[in-house]
């Protein structure tokens, strides 16, 4: 006899000792297919390092240059807006949410499209079209045409956060999780200092033959493309498939973050779980989150252009201004996706990130009429540490979901909110406010004031609730009289069977 087939057995005789039903593996997650119900494979702790720096020498980086892409891409109507961009004025607001309105419109369809599909294939593909969309902006003179163009653009890419989330989930341990995300997420600073200087170079051109704005949308379209290409060839889909790896490193990849009890890849739908996160109080709660610190998104991602050259710079000068606040909030981003992971939080983080942007938003309002443009300008830098909270909400969701279903959900409805926060955001700077846009910056303060209260309120809840399931377990291990041997047994059998974190009493939440 094997010993594959000897744990096997053990397993039988176990779940007949302790009257329990087997895990259906017909409802499980595709990982079964490599490592089953039952641990029968043990690495050390060497052999786990090297294979995490083989996964990190891969994933976040393709990761991190989709993201790149992706923020770019999204915020080249800022750069283009003081670089000959022909919309102006309350047009130019509606094509900034036309982004937005495309990205709310598609975000459930591309979540559940791409649970039935190949996540990272179906990546590349939006990532390659929406890289022609984008090159196609510099063919549009019309507010029709830029308008039907970012709607095109927000569809294809409002599939990227699910899927990046999805791809970290699956390969990472919760303890890990935070701080890939943030390597990701944190382009969203380093494109800011990237665009910065890109624009300001293109700023000398003399657009004779072609207007700047234009040379920014073809170079940016391009990247994209083949950005996209780089996924379609290099990015797994789950450690099922990851051909980079072989057999052995496969199912120890599936072994790592068996204990999380998060589950892989489930390519079947199914309701129970997109109603019980639909019912469930804290996915109403981070929806909550992510639309509270969104609106400052869709404010500050088209109109800080605008804003620092309403402190008396010119064009170029505003450009190369700008980059420090991207460069803040890199920094911002790097250092709390390290302490979430570091202490095992999710909700300080965010507070922590919260804090500076409402103090840099009562100085820009209070020194509106003050003239000093250093002042200024450092408050617009502190505001940008608020962009590491949706990072950080990100890895919430990672950490605190499981079940595939509902954690697609789950995320559809993060990045639905995240599209109506960003939708409402284009629309508090109004042209009718300039150059203070005092109602704009107000209500920033505001909201992310009360998104303060909302933290806490999560935290609160995750922590009563581990509190309930660790009752809960002490309550079943004592009527079965299991030895904690027998709790490992059923935790390790019930890793991948797709069950929800509220079915399954081995999940423990993030804080």
């Amino acid at each position: 006899m094997s010993e594959t087939e000897k744990v096997s057995m053990d397993a039988e005789v176990h779940d007949e000792k302790v009257g329990l039903d087997t895990v259906d593996s017909a409802e499980g997650d595709e990982a079964l297919r490599l490592v089953g119900t039952v641990r029968t494979a043990q690495f050390s702790e060497e052999y786990n390092l090297k294979l995490r720096r083989k996964l990190d020498l891969l994933i976040p980086p393709l990761c991190a240059a989709v993201y790149f892409t992706q923020f770019l891409d999204k915020t080249s109507l800022n750069y283009a807006s003081i670089m000959g961009l022909p919309i102006t004025g309350q047009q130019y607001n509606l094509v900034s949410a036309a982004f937005y309105f495309g990205f709310l419109v598609f975000e459930f369809p591309t979540v559940y499209i791409s649970q039935k599909t190949r996540v990272a294939k179906y990546l590349g593909a939006n990532i390659i079209i929406w890289g022609i969309i984008l090159m196609l902006h510099s063919v549009g003179t019309s507010f029709g045409a830029f308008f039907a163009l970012r709607f095109l653009l927000g569809m294809c890419e409002c599939c990227v956060a699910p899927i990046l989330i999805l791809i970290i989930s699956m390969f990472y341990k919760k303890n890990e999780q935070a701080s890939r995300i943030s390597w990701f997420y944190v382009m969203n600073g380093l494109t800011q200092v990237f665009g910065g200087f890109v624009a300001y170079g293109i700023s000398f051109y003399s657009g004779k033959r072609l207007a700047p704005y234009k040379i920014i949308y073809i170079l940016l379209g391009g990247l994209a493309i083949l950005v996209g290409i780089a996924v379609l060839i290099w990015l797994p889909d789950s450690p099922v498939h990851a051909k980079f790896l072989d057999k052995e490193e496969r199912i120890a990849a599936l072994e790592r973050v068996r204990d999380d009890q998060g589950g892989t890849e489930n390519k079947k739908l199914k309701k129970d779980q997109m109603l019980e996160a639909i019912l469930d109080v804290r996915t109403w709660l981070i929806v909550l989150t992510t639309l509270m610190t969104s609106i400052p998104n869709g404010a500050l991602s088209n109109f800080s252009n605008i804003i620092i050259k309403s402190f008396g710079y010119t064009s170029r000068q505003t450009l190369i201004l700008s980059t420090p606040g991207g460069a803040v909030a890199a920094l911002t981003t790097l250092l709390c996706g390290w302490y979430s992971d570091k202490k095992g939080e999710r909700m300080l983080p965010i507070i922590f990130a919260l804090l500076p942007t409402i103090i840099g938003s009562a100085m820009l309002i209070g020194l509106n009429n003050d003239g000093s443009k250093g002042a200024l300008l450092f408050a617009v830098y502190l505001i940008g540490t608020f962009g590491s909270a949706l990072s950080t909400v990100y890895a919430y969701n990672a950490s605190n979901t499981s079940g595939h279903t509902k954690k697609s959900t789950i995320n559809a409805m993060t990045l639905v909110s995240f599209a109506v926060g960003n939708i409402i955001g284009t629309q508090i700077f109004q042209p009718a406010d300039a150059p203070g846009y005092i109602p704009g910056k107000v209500a920033i303060m505001v909201l992310l004031t009360v998104q303060l209260g909302i933290s806490v309120l999560i935290r609160w809840i995750n922590l009563r609730l581990n509190i309930k399931k660790r009752a809960k377990l002490a309550e079943v291990k004592a009527q079965n009289g299991w030895t904690d041997a027998d709790v490992q047994r059923e935790r390790d059998k019930h890793a991948f069977a797709d069950l929800t974190d509220k079915q399954n009493i081995y999940f423990i939440y993030t804080a």
